[in-house]
């Protein structure tokens, strides 16, 4: 397990943006992260840190929240927001298929709600406010 504190929305796109790079690189192409699950409350970063996430990709912006239309496709990597759904709507938006195409990147926020559908080899990070400008990132 990782931990970090960011003490603002920078610090967290900026971590984010690191550490898509640091996994892309120190992974060969046919082993490279293919899932990021974020969890934790509403206002902790998420967003901020998958935007970060994404421009580490070297992947052409702008990024903007996928929370009304849960998910965003940019080429081969997919921005997902559980909030408003359950697993059976992810299997529908054709869940399986994305997985199963090891090219696919995928980020997804409010992952503990679709927890069942995730693969055991996801990477978790979740999000927490320790102090009012503090949030923490633990990296499992």
């Amino acid at each position: 397990m990782h931990k970090f504190i960011t003490t603002s929305k920078t610090q967290t796109r900026k971590l984010g943006e690191a550490l898509a790079k640091e996994l892309h690189k120190a992974c060969p192409p046919k082993r490279r992260v293919k899932m990021i699950c974020l969890s934790g409350n509403l206002g902790t970063g998420k967003t901020t840190f998958a935007q970060g996430f994404l421009k580490g990709l070297k992947i052409k912006g702008p990024y903007t929240s996928p929370t009304f239309i849960i998910m965003k496709k940019y080429n081969n990597t997919y921005h997902i927001d559980a909030y408003r759904i359950k697993d059976k709507d992810l299997l529908e938006l054709g869940w399986k298929e994305i997985i199963a195409d090891k090219k696919n990147v995928i980020i997804i926020e409010w992952a503990e709600r679709v927890r069942k559908i995730i693969p055991k080899d996801a990477i978790w990070i979740k999000f927490k406010w320790i102090a009012k400008n503090e949030r923490e990132l633990k990296i499992l």
